[in-house]
């Protein structure tokens, strides 16, 4: 899919780019907890930093393991925060974080149908499409034909279940470890998890 446009009549910041209403809303609170000695501009920016660090590698990470070691996925799906914890990964600390497992029978995708939630401490930065209208009020109504878009074909008999990110909730899809892989280890796997793939728009590439 495609980046898409947003609202016309939505203001713009100094570099013409699109603000939201929740930008707005969240740089004046921020300016106002730096203005009152809450916190310091310093500390938000090593926070923004430390965001910006992030990318869809951590995430990758995370799932080559649950391919590989079979107790790690039970401990990811029954308790994620613990579970990545494990590895030196910091999820954040203002929401749940989900993981659920794209199956043959099942196939999982995450939206936020009001803004832009994200899992950004294990994916990193979110693509424009994700955070586009066209998005997230589509994929809800018809899944089958975004994920189309997206080059992702399937069968009839696969269930599509869509999940609604919220600022109380995250969500990291496993996608389905692909054929062909037996041997490869957790390193190799990691460059076949793609961010998409984590969020539910395609499937993990397949091998070389």
């Amino acid at each position: 899919m495609s980046d898409h446009n947003h609202d016309d009549h939505a203001p713009a910041d100094d570099d013409g780019n699109t603000v939201t209403e929740f930008e707005i809303l969240e740089r004046a609170l921020r300016e106002l907890l730096i203005e009152k000695g809450v916190i310091t501009a310093a500390e938000v920016n090593a926070k923004i930093d430390d965001i910006d660090s992030r990318n869809p590698a951590v995430g990758a990470a995370i799932v080559a393991k649950a391919w590989t070691e079979p107790d790690f996925r039970m401990r990811l799906l029954d308790n994620p925060r613990a579970a990545v914890g494990e590895l030196g990964i910091d999820p954040g600390d203002l929401a749940e974080l989900v993981v659920i497992e794209n199956t043959p029978e099942v196939h999982n995708v995450v939206v936020c149908t009001l803004c832009s939630c994200y899992p950004r401490m294990i994916l990193g930065i979110p693509p424009a499409w994700y955070k586009s209208s066209p998005y997230r009020s589509r994929v809800v109504a018809d899944p089958r034909g975004v994920l189309a878009e997206f080059g992702t074909e399937l069968p009839g008999d696969v269930t599509v279940r869509v999940h609604d990110s919220t600022a109380d909730l995250r969500y990291l899809i496993v996608p389905m470890r692909p054929a062909g892989t037996e041997g490869m280890s957790a390193e190799e796997l990691a460059e076949l998890v793609t961010r998409d793939s984590m969020i539910g728009v395609t499937p993990a590439r397949d091998p070389a």
